[in-house]
């Protein structure tokens, strides 16, 4: 199977572990699976060392290609960026729709604070890890990729 359709099939697992009837929040338990599948996935596609993407989760931003493409394929996962370009109006939609609200609200707050952050960056890797960078730096409590 091409890789490019275990990704989608992937992706299309997650949105209906996520959405149960369309309309209701995911629990923490849910929020924790799906984040383990992207996670798979993309650490998969990338190769990006599993200490390297747990450092990430501590605030650690290590100086790794293959950890700034971890990081573009979670976000564009998470409808937060594509192309290198983020979208953060899609990924506020998304976050308000899945996530608890406790977590949701200093999401959302991260990223219009964040929307701007990988502005002038040519690179969609390098973009991703601005974006993820600044979204640590304004919610490091609810900080998860």
């Amino acid at each position: 199977m091409d890789l490019s359709v275990k990704f989608r099939i992937t992706y299309l697992l997650i949105i209906v572990l996520l959405v149960e009837d369309g309309r209701s929040q995911s629990t923490v338990d849910q929020m924790a699976k799906t984040s383990a599948m992207m996670r798979l996935v993309c650490i998969g596609k990338h190769k990006a060392s599993e200490q390297l993407v747990d450092g990430l989760g501590r605030g650690e931003f290590a100086d790794s290609k293959d950890l700034k493409c971890y990081a573009n394929c979670v976000l564009e996962m998470m409808q937060a960026m594509k192309k290198g370009k983020v979208t953060a109006d899609s990924a506020i939609k998304q976050i308000e729709l899945l996530i608890p609200s406790d977590i949701a609200e200093p999401t959302v707050s991260a990223f219009r604070l964040c929307r701007d952050a990988a502005n002038g960056i040519k690179n969609p890797c390098e973009a991703a890890y601005a974006l993820l960078k600044c979204i640590h730096a304004n919610n490091p409590k609810y900080f998860f990729v």
